[in-house]
């Protein structure tokens, strides 16, 4: 007989890493562009940053910080945010001036925000002039397909961990209904009184109720009988 094939899981990329490539390809997309910035925000409050220059990622830590900022502001409008030249900006007097400090004269910031994920790039050049065209070709396509791609891996992850939450349920199963026979024996009760006990049991020690189903098949029920009718009779 031939063994049956190994099953092929699919393979999933942690978002750490593809947001350092969305924030690497979009560059190459963009050759005016001396840099990016990719953020994302998962079910959480913290926000990963990623850039493709050391000098960019302190300009999208003050944006978070502050809360003001291409980032914030692209955010909250849920439209791509562009600023043609820095030096005559009037918005985020502080990210303007870290901004310009480390000779960025203009930017763009686009959003994205799919299924609870929220995702940014944006774009920097040491030129004046408006980079939200930018957004609208490759760049945003990748932006789009990384967001995609994000949305994917957590889903199979939720689909895994509900996969092995049914296995162990499955595997739990026979010791459990061993266990509440037990019980219905010693106590002379019915299967779903046998069951309340054992779920009792595991509520009161913060014990699995695996555990607790695995130690009463262990002992069958011997040395068990007074705490058993105890839980069984609670007024009596």
């Amino acid at each position: 007989m031939l063994p049956e094939p190994e099953r092929q899981e699919p393979e999933t990329t942690s978002p750490a890493r593809r947001l350092s490539l969305l924030a690497e390809q979009a560059v190459r997309c963009a050759p005016a562009c001396c840099g990016a910035v990719a953020t994302i925000t998962d079910s959480g409050p913290e926000r990963r940053v990623t850039a493709t220059h050391p000098d960019l990622a302190p300009l999208a830590s003050l944006q978070l910080a502050c809360g003001e900022g291409p980032i914030p502001s692209a955010l909250e409008a849920g439209e791509p945010v562009d600023s043609e030249d820095l030096l005559t900006e009037d918005r985020w007097p502080g990210y303007r001036a870290l901004a310009l400090e480390s000779g960025v004269r203009s930017c763009v910031t686009l959003p994205l925000c799919r299924n609870g994920i929220e995702v940014t790039v944006s774009l920097y050049a040491y030129r004046p002039g408006s980079l939200e065209h930018l957004v609208h070709g490759p760049v945003g396509i990748l932006a789009r397909e990384t967001t995609a791609g994000l949305v994917r891996d957590r889903r199979y992850r939720a689909a895994l961990a509900e996969v092995e939450h049914l296995e162990t349920a499955l595997r739990s199963r026979p010791v459990i209904d061993q266990a509440s026979g037990i019980v219905m024996h010693v106590l002379a009760c019915e299967a779903e009184a046998a069951f309340a006990i054992l779920r009792t049991v595991s509520q009161r020690t913060n014990r699995k109720l695996v555990d607790v189903a695995e130690a009463v098949v262990r002992a069958k029920g011997r040395g068990l009988e007074s705490e058993l009718s105890a839980l069984a009779n609670p007024g009596g």
